[in-house]
């Protein structure tokens, strides 16, 4: 068709291969591959190799090789002329054996080659309580009796008793990475102090057994609902109080930015995109180790900031106030799109 792109941009595993095969069949074009969640990889047996055309010379460390196998992740890191991944935290985390997926040493070297950087995510303009068409009860900054009975109706979904502690809601995939257990195991604690968790969500079986069996000891006091809609989700933003998020790790996470637009403040890991939108003790609350103990003690300050009601409703206004909209991601992608393309152009002549 006399036509090729200026550049590609490929995601994740399942476009890892794009920047392979342009590299093999010797294209000029730039490729950019993001990185959304390292720990997703795409790994098969390289007995796949003939059938997708995948050349011996690839079954090489600095190749896709990865212990013996195929990684489709690993030739996108490759093959690609840069690489990016959703915050910059991330981006150096992922550097480290903690949280490199083998990856570590391989990563480690683009980011000294200058080639890995990180770009947050953002959410658009639906997240607004004063408009958002999904809540009953739209409300805006300093009207927190318009929050108040968004409270009320997730206490009513969730047949939670009437109560004047504060409401915690946990939005989230049911998955290992999300930290649910380490919420198991404060969630007598937060009933202790007179607070009550709202839980939506699926995922593991393992994990969605946990919450209902946790709903079960508690009943009145913890609420569980599984599976997923978004209308349940953003009301539940809109009328939790505080926002449970104690992820193992998290390359971004957009529950937190929801949450805070909606003046819910986050209880969250001191990871990734968390560590990035999150300013501790101003528009949430961090927690630096995947312990019990940790998470408590981050809960702990939140059960006092919520006993001061002035310092409270500062800190949810200064979190809806937060610039998380798509014009933060938008302009870093496109002025590299614009070095990559020049800098292509430059090699070529």
């Amino acid at each position: 068709i006399h036509w090729k792109p200026e550049l590609v941009h490929a995601h994740d595993w399942p476009a890892g291969l794009a920047p392979a095969y342009m590299h093999w069949r010797g294209l000029s074009t730039p490729t950019l591959f993001t990185i959304h969640n390292l720990a997703y990889q795409g790994v098969y047996s390289r007995g796949c190799s003939p059938e997708l055309a995948i050349p011996d010379h690839a079954m090489q460390q600095e190749g896709m090789e990865f212990y013996g196998k195929l990684s489709f992740l690993k030739a996108g890191l490759a093959y690609s002329s840069h690489i990016t991944t959703v915050s910059a935290t991330y981006a150096q985390e992922i550097t480290t054996p903690e949280f490199g997926c083998g990856l570590d040493g391989f990563l480690s070297s683009k980011a000294q080659q200058g080639l890995l950087g990180g770009i947050p995510n953002g959410i658009d303009e639906s997240w607004d309580a004063a408009t958002d068409k999904h809540l009953q009860h739209n409300f805006s900054m300093n009207d927190w009796a318009g929050k108040a009975r968004n409270t009320q109706e997730v206490r009513e979904l969730f047949d939670l008793e009437p109560s004047e502690g504060p409401l915690f809601a946990v939005v989230s995939r049911l998955v290992y990475q999300k930290g649910l257990d380490l919420t198991l195991g404060v969630a007598d604690y937060i009933v202790e102090q007179g607070g009550q968790i709202a839980i939506i969500g699926r995922g593991e079986p393992e994990e969605e057994q946990a919450m209902r069996e946790l709903a079960l000891r508690h009943p009145g006091r913890i609420g569980v609902r599984i599976g997923f809609n978004e209308t349940d989700a953003r009301r539940m933003f809109a009328g939790s109080d505080f926002l449970l998020m104690p992820s193992r790790y998290e390359p971004c996470g957009l529950s937190q930015m929801y949450a805070q637009r909606f003046g819910s403040l986050p209880v969250a890991r001191n990871t990734g995109g968390l560590a990035d939108t999150i300013e501790n003790g101003v528009t949430g609350f961090l927690f630096d180790e995947s312990t019990v103990e940790s998470y408590r003690e981050a809960l702990s300050r939140a059960f006092y900031i919520y006993q001061k009601k002035d310092l409270l409703n500062a800190m949810r206004c200064l979190s809806m106030t937060q610039p998380f909209n798509w014009c933060q991601a938008v302009e870093p992608y496109a002025r590299l799109y614009e070095d990559l393309v020049k800098q292509a152009h430059l090699a070529h002549y």
